[in-house]
């Protein structure tokens, strides 16, 4: 009954959709014939797949896997997925799909482990996702009827993760293989923290939907986690829970062993180091093409780290390529990628992406059908609103140069001259800086390119914008925040923001439904927040000295934005984002076991002169 209501709801409030989804389901169950089977892994653990082979049987096909810990439903053998692969071209291209739980997740037998580390100098009885990968895949090749002997692999956040996870020591069948926004470093800048700093509200979404462990192979049905999100207003929510610790008080019990995990390794330890799969991508035989999304809130960092790993772990011979649009988490497949938030970039990008790129790198690989003609990078720069092609990626037309920050707010590419020069404010834990405008109930995606004026107006935000530019300047490639500061206390986070701000006169969009005011809009192109603690080491964090005026340097995710003739450029700076990030108690203790006692106010200076030269340096693409 209730999927009956969901169906008649989607019915009637986007026909359009629904009648496309319809005929998606009515063709794959008219074209594939589905099988679910248990799979026996090297140590007799069993891993449960969902099977869909094309019932055409005049020729062969690829196979095209995704592991999952999401489920790979539906399980009922006369129930069908309603889309296969990740868009319907790859359902009407022909292949055969497999859907694996990955192990200890809903049907499949064994023990879960979040971003299962790599085994090195495996036994024959050692296990990690690499050798389930090659386990699966040395039975579908040897099992399937009228396959190929090829396999590719593709995934999207979770499920990008076990796709990187396939290529060290990857089976001989597998050839071609897509991460896309793959869960990479859950400490450095995927998901749980940046730079050390917790990123609160993605992080309890995943306790209250995904960390609960399940006890035996079950179905989602039959699955209860008992932890209940309860807001309306996410600001007041998490101001009003207090300190990390009230947290698993108030609403996570025993039960979220996760949670326990990160309470007990603030810092960047083995435990953490041990989930990083970078330093295994070596000696890497599959093509691969990664993929992620510039306004991805999520998994930007794993993208770009997992392509930069694999360029510079592999042979320059090794097919490895890579493709950023402007998209939220997984909006390549998605939406359509014309508009996200307020903003609209001229084209159907996600739409282009699918079938100019990722269909045919697939076909390519697995079938010998086409030429495939993509460059080492596929870029679509905002602002300009242009696909690019680049033979590397940071392009290597793109020269570093400094922004710097100047008495009255004033930004510009000339170091200053000045002496003794400072902005001062106070920072508040209590009274902390919202992350977006408005009240929101969840973590929304759009405050990824979000106008930022509603902070500007803040006494905590300290704001430096250049003149109006002259010509367009065109960023491509990592940003670089190098701050000059003092604290009246003993930690300190710092968030900077790198904007572009619109003309005032620039016009409203036609027509404009969400009465949008584009005229001096303030659009974040990238923001980034820092943990200060850990300026000298993320191993070993270190206190401020109050009153000391000390160097915070940190990279920011790489951009790809145009800033038009006419624009400024300017970057904002400020010490909380709430609730986006915990909120750092300004105070030298473990920030998992704080008090609400701990957390103070702290003078913040920001220093611009001749000696402290406070800055933020980007890649400036020669045209």
């Amino acid at each position: 009954m209730k999927k009956l209501l969901l169906l008649l709801g989607l019915a009637i409030v986007c026909p359009k959709l629904f009648a496309q989804t319809a005929a998606d389901s009515a063709y794959i169950r008219q074209n594939y014939t589905k099988m679910d089977k248990y799979i026996t892994m090297r140590d007799g653990i069993r891993l449960y797949c969902s099977i869909y082979m094309p019932k055409d049987q005049s020729k062969k096909y690829p196979i095209l896997m995704t592991r999952t810990p999401y489920n790979v439903g539906p399980y009922e053998n006369n129930e069908y997925k309603k889309m296969l692969g990740q868009n319907m071209l790859f359902a009407k291209e022909g292949y055969i799909f497999v859907y694996e739980d990955v192990r200890g997740r809903w049907m499949s037998e064994g023990t879960f482990l979040d971003v299962r580390p790599q085994v090195e100098h495996k036994t024959k009885k050692d296990i990690d996702e690499s050798t389930d990968t090659y386990d699966t895949i040395d039975w579908l090749v040897k099992n399937v009827p009228d396959n190929n002997g090829r396999v590719g692999i593709l995934g999207i956040s979770y499920p990008g993760f076990y796709s990187t996870a396939s290529l060290p020591d990857a089976h001989p069948a597998l050839k071609a293989v897509s991460p896309q926004a793959p869960v990479t470093d859950w400490f450095l800048g995927d998901d749980f923290h940046h730079n050390g700093a917790f990123m609160l509200m993605d992080a309890f979404s995943f306790y209250t939907s995904f960390g609960v462990p399940r006890l035996a192979p079950l179905t989602p049905d039959k699955f209860k986690n008992g932890i209940r999100y309860t807001a309306k207003d996410n600001y007041k929510f998490y101001l009003d829970m207090g300190a990390l610790p009230n947290f698993k008080k108030k609403y996570l019990g025993d039960s979220v062993k996760f949670w326990n995990d990160v309470v007990a390794h603030p810092n960047y330890d083995s435990f953490w180091k041990g989930m990083n799969i970078r330093p295994h991508l070596v000696n890497i035989k599959p093509a691969t093409m990664t993929v992620g999304g510039f306004f991805d809130a999520e998994d930007c960092f794993g993208a770009l780290h997992v392509f930069k790993a694999l360029q510079e772990q592999n042979p320059v011979t090794h097919p490895n390529m890579l493709v950023m649009g402007p998209w939220f988490h997984g909006g390549w497949e998605r939406s359509e990628g014309r508009y996200f938030g307020d903003q609209d970039f001229g084209s159907e990008t996600s739409a282009w992406y699918r079938e100019n790129v990722e269909l045919p790198f697939f076909n390519y690989y697995l079938k010998d059908e086409g030429k495939l003609d993509l460059p080492k990078a596929t870029i679509f720069i905002t602002g300009s609103n242009q696909w690019h092609k680049f033979n590397q990626w940071p392009p290597k037309d793109a020269v570093e140069k400094t922004l710097y920050l100047h008495a009255d707010g004033k930004l510009s590419f000339e170091a200053p001259k000045a002496t003794d020069s400072f902005d001062e404010y106070v920072s508040d834990p209590n009274a902390p800086v919202p992350y977006q405008d408005g009240v929101q109930e969840k973590r929304t995606r759009e405050y990824m390119v979000d106008d930022q004026r509603f902070a500007e107006r803040r006494p905590d935000v300290k704001t430096y914008q250049t003149e109006p530019l002259k010509e367009d300047i065109t960023l491509t490639g990592p940003v670089m925040a190098d701050l000059f500061s003092s604290i009246s206390t003993t930690d300190a986070d710092y968030v900077v923001k790198l904007i572009d701000v619109f003309p005032d006169d620039y016009p409203n969009p036609v027509p404009n439904p969400k009465n949008i005011t584009l005229g001096g809009y303030e659009m974040m192109v990238r923001g980034e927040v820092f943990r200060g603690r850990f300026r000298n080491s993320f191993e070993k964090p270190e206190p401020f000295v109050p009153g000391k005026v000390t160097e915070i340097k940190y990279a920011m995710t790489d951009v790809a934005h145009t800033f038009r003739k006419g624009h400024r450029i300017m970057i904002q700076i400020q010490n909380s984002w709430f609730p986006l990030v915990d909120r750092n108690p300004q105070k030298f203790v473990d920030i998992y076991k704080a008090k609400d006692s701990d957390f103070q106010k702290a003078t913040i200076r920001l220093y611009h002169d001749a000696q402290h030269t406070s800055s933020v340096k980007v890649m400036v693409l020669n045209n």
